[in-house]
């Protein structure tokens, strides 16, 4: 059955819909520490989630393990839940991608509503059917390909976000206007942090997603064009993995970071306009610093990307630029271009 994404101007009456949509006996709300407090508080009230049970875990993405899935389906369980019956995942990416894994394997699976709180898991995590955990040191390394009946963005959720998870989602959605075209392109990087519009932000939201649900719809497995999404990501989850294991940084983070590195891949492998790169790197570098890496760290980073789900054939795979909305995939890139690319981040 096909995924439904609302884009909500009324959020009670389009949960209360998407809940009777789906066939349930019993209603489980997963939420963490965070969107307990700042998110479950606002809806516990409503008729469709009366009698619900919740299920709070501990927030962060270093928590989105095994541990914390056995909890889940453990919760799950004890509450007596059935084939018929159904998980709202109320939170970030985090929460989306950890809840809509326990709801897909539980029972061979049950359905599962996604209730994204945060911008990027707006853009992201909640769209487009990948859900999963992170193990033994990687990000989302177990995982299946498993889209929620219904995504209900609501963007009123994003006053509860402060700066740093703002810019974090925004990184995926300077990444859609770079493989999208270049009037996006050149909009997000007009949109101003040090007094962020909210209401632009959310009028913008609609094209943005817009652009990953396309891609999806054409390549949901990710054989092909569905790559395309994957700009960034490859040197941005080794920088998060590397992170991990030291000081975490948020997702979106990583990918700026990422695309900062990419965009040079581009320009020197698939020739992307250098003046067109240089706009956007200035762009991360002036509203999400940098990451405190040396030379020193560059063969654990690249040991990390041989790690990534993306590659084949022992290479290392990314997906480059040519121009704005010309996507190449399954480029690959030797050791010292890796390491050339590094040298541009630290130092560019």
């Amino acid at each position: 059955m096909e995924q439904r994404i609302i884009i909500s101007d009324n959020f009670k009456r389009e949960l209360a819909q998407a809940v009777a949509e789906c066939e349930h006996d019993r209603i489980f709300v997963l939420v963490d520490e965070n969107t307990r407090e700042a998110c479950w508080q606002k809806i516990q009230g409503f008729f469709s989630l009366k009698n619900a049970s919740l299920i709070a875990v501990k927030a962060t993405d270093s928590n989105k393990n095994l541990e914390t899935l056995s909890h889940v389906w453990e919760e799950m369980q004890r509450g007596n839940a059935t084939r018929h019956s159904l998980l709202i995942n109320l939170g970030g990416g985090m929460v989306t991608d950890l809840g809509g894994f326990a709801a897909s394997t539980f029972k061979r699976g049950i359905n599962f509503i996604n209730v994204p709180t945060t911008l990027l898991a707006m853009i992201d995590a909640s769209v487009g059917g990948k859900t999963g955990i992170n193990f033994g040191g990687l990000k989302n390394e177990i995982g299946v390909f498993s889209e929620a009946r219904f995504v209900i963005l609501d963007t009123t959720w994003l006053k509860t976000l402060d700066r740093e998870n703002l810019l974090s989602g925004y990184a995926e959605m300077l990444k859609h206007g770079l493989i999208a075209e270049e009037t996006m392109w050149a909009d997000l990087l007009k949109f101003d942090f040090a007094e962020p519009d909210l209401k632009k932000l959310s009028s913008m939201l609609r094209e943005n997603v817009a652009v990953k649900e396309r891609i999806v719809k054409a390549d949901p497995q990710e054989r092909g064009i569905r790559k395309s999404l994957n700009l960034g990501h490859t040197f941005g989850h080794a920088f998060e993995s590397w992170a991990l294991k030291r000081n975490p940084i948020l997702h979106g983070y990583a990918v700026a970071f990422g695309l900062v590195c990419e965009l040079y891949l581009s320009v020197i492998k698939t020739g992307f306009p250098s003046d067109k790169m240089r706009q956007t790197v200035n762009y991360i570098k002036e509203n999400y610093s940098s990451l405190s890496i040396t030379c020193n760290d560059y063969a654990e980073l690249i040991e990390l990307m041989h790690h990534d789900k993306k590659n084949r054939d022992n290479g290392i795979n990314f997906s480059l630029l040519s121009e704005i909305g010309k996507v190449n995939i399954n480029q690959t890139a030797t050791e010292e271009e890796i390491k050339e690319a590094l040298d541009f981040f630290r130092e560019g």
